[in-house]
């Protein structure tokens, strides 16, 4: 039987930003502009494969940003690119009265702006410092890693009144892994090798293919 919209458990959908709810990794469109971009591409992909330290990758990467005006944040969110069927997935999310979550290990700088487009309920990310006008290379504040993606699950979870057992988490590398893990159904989107092995259920290019596994929660 078809459940209607009333009798439809309440989730709360919690997803990566970089190469997930957007096909960009904002550090890389940042780098454009600081002209290092090669360098940071290839930290991003080891750190994704799990071979380094997320947090010492982070900060390694964003050294590399010393120098750039911070007009750069308005010229990477210019070019970032939602993820198809992003737009769907919140929608149906909403209209089951549930809640949409982003946790990045990005930069709010380009998450506060893309929150308001795709009318995210929650989000939350590192924080670049800024200093006269440009970039001092560092960050700010405590380091969006792995298991603060999985307590921010939690904690909007119990935010929002919603049990872990109505929740998702979607991502695709391994800094995603603890949220993942701490999800009633996770998700590997594009993911890498190490996310496909331990994701309850894969899929490719689609965030909308997510809508059927709401109906799995309780």
């Amino acid at each position: 039987m078809r459940m209607t919209a009333d009798s439809r458990v309440r989730p709360l959908v919690v997803l990566d930003c970089d190469s997930t709810t957007i096909q960009d990794e904002v550090i890389e469109l940042l780098a454009e502009v600081a002209g290092t971009r090669e360098l940071v591409a290839e930290v991003t992909e080891r750190a994704m494969r799990g071979e380094l330290d997320f947090a010492e990758s982070l900060r390694e990467r964003v050294a590399t940003l010393a120098g750039t005006p911070e007009s750069v944040f308005a010229d990477a969110y210019a070019r970032v690119r939602p993820s198809r069927g992003i737009h769907e997935l919140v929608a149906e999310v909403h209209a089951r009265g549930g809640v949409v979550g982003v946790v990045s290990g990005g930069f709010h700088e380009v998450l506060d702006p893309l929150a308001a487009d795709l009318r995210l309920d929650r989000w939350r990310a590192n924080r670049l410092e800024v200093a006269d006008g440009v970039l001092t290379g560092r960050v700010t504040g405590p380091i969006i890693d792995a298991a603060a993606k999985a307590e921010a699950l939690r904690e909007w979870a119990d935010e929002a009144e919603i049990p872990l057992s109505a929740t998702v988490a979607i991502g695709d590398g391994a800094n995603d892994l603890e949220m993942m893990a701490v999800a009633a159904v996770s998700v590997g989107f594009n993911a890498k090798p190490v996310v496909r092995e331990r994701a309850n259920v894969t899929i490719e290019d689609d965030l909308s293919l997510t809508i059927p596994l709401l109906d799995r929660l309780s």
